[in-house]
């Protein structure tokens, strides 16, 4: 259409609707947060790094969103934080009030794991507070003392449950490189994995997160009470590298399996990503997009993450979304491999 080929009036009336239409959609949404609290799920128990990352969140989220609602943070831990997953996609109010932060393997459960009852390709991508790095703990006391030894001596694990990455990625070491690793479940998240690590009751974990495990560091690490002995990544994390810690692939036993090491890894670029249910309106999903980033690149919160020594390296919800359809359309080969790799065999 011409610009010039309509009438000064019409053509002033259509300009004025382009400029206030951004400003409109901003009006609706503060005038639905206005007075509302948004209920921030976190699909693990309290003190952990999932919980960790969603309260250093919630306390500048709010201020960002318009109409400044309040954000709570609520912990719902279960079946490795797809019983959050299941209760965003069926049962969370579909309005913008509901966000769930889950873990991230419970992204790609229903492609290389068993059947859940929702479809993570389907959520709405809030974004991502970190490009994760994951790894393997093992107490010094234990009877290896590098992960190529774990391929000749058992390491006992604590882990979550299936669909959680201290559980999923051991079992994959187990499959896909031969590792003798007996897998311990039942465990609600990361900090009563390393509680249990602490007092014994397990030799290692294999699955938490770098930025789980860094705030503790003087405690664990420096205290000589725990090793790394292993990145589970597909690129490798600066500070772990340094201290030459080895990357997971390097024991793969052909490139099929390298490549199903390299899809199961894949969830690390959305290492902690943040949901919403299906159906929430256009002009909220940007809102609280925008809102997220801000929150996340805040100084202020910058800041704070690293008083807590936690990394954050967040990605916008819509790269997120793209991530997740690239996972989603690999091949079926792979896939079955990865698939396979993820059943746990006593």
């Amino acid at each position: 259409m011409r610009w010039s080929n309509l009438s000064p009036i019409v053509g002033a009336t259509m300009l004025l609707s382009l400029l206030y239409t951004p400003a409109l959609a901003q009006d609706s949404v503060a005038q639905f947060y206005k007075g509302k609290q948004i209920n921030l799920y976190v699909g693990s128990s309290a003190g952990g790094g999932y919980d960790t990352y969603a309260r250093l969140l919630a306390r500048r989220f709010g201020a960002a969103i318009p109409g400044n609602p309040a954000v709570v943070v609520q912990n719902m831990p279960g079946a490795g934080s797809n019983k959050l997953a299941g209760y965003i996609y069926s049962v969370a109010p579909k309005d913008g009030t509901a966000i769930g932060a889950i873990f991230s393997g419970a992204i790609l459960q229903p492609l290389i794991g068993d059947p859940v009852q929702h479809d993570p390709s389907k959520f709405i991508y809030l974004g991502n507070a970190n490009d994760e790095a994951f790894l393997c703990l093992a107490r010094s006391d234990a009877p290896i003392k590098s992960f190529k030894d774990a391929l000749s001596h058992e390491l006992i694990l604590g882990a979550t449950n299936e669909g959680g990455s201290t559980r999923d990625f051991a079992a994959m070491l187990d499959n896909l490189v031969g590792a003798k690793l007996r897998i311990v479940t039942g465990y609600p998240g990361s900090n009563e994995i390393l509680l249990a690590l602490e007092r014994n009751e397990v030799q290692g974990a294999c699955g938490l997160g770098w930025s789980s495990v860094a705030p503790q560091r003087a405690r664990l690490l420096d205290s000589g009470l725990i090793r790394i002995i292993l990145q589970l990544t597909n690129t490798g994390h600066p500070e772990m590298s340094r201290m030459g810690v080895p990357l997971a692939a390097e024991f793969a036993k052909n490139e099929d399996d390298r490549k199903a090491m390299e899809l199961i890894f894949s969830q690390l670029t959305f290492g902690r990503p943040y949901i919403l249910p299906p159906g929430v309106p256009a002009d909220r999903v940007a809102a609280l997009r925008a809102a997220f980033m801000s929150a996340l690149t805040n100084k202020d919160t910058i800041t704070e993450a690293r008083t807590m020594q936690l990394d954050l390296d967040p990605l916008a919800g819509d790269a997120v979304q793209t991530e997740v359809a690239k996972a989603y359309a690999m091949p079926a080969r792979i896939i079955e491999r990865a698939r396979a790799s993820l059943v746990y065999r006593p």
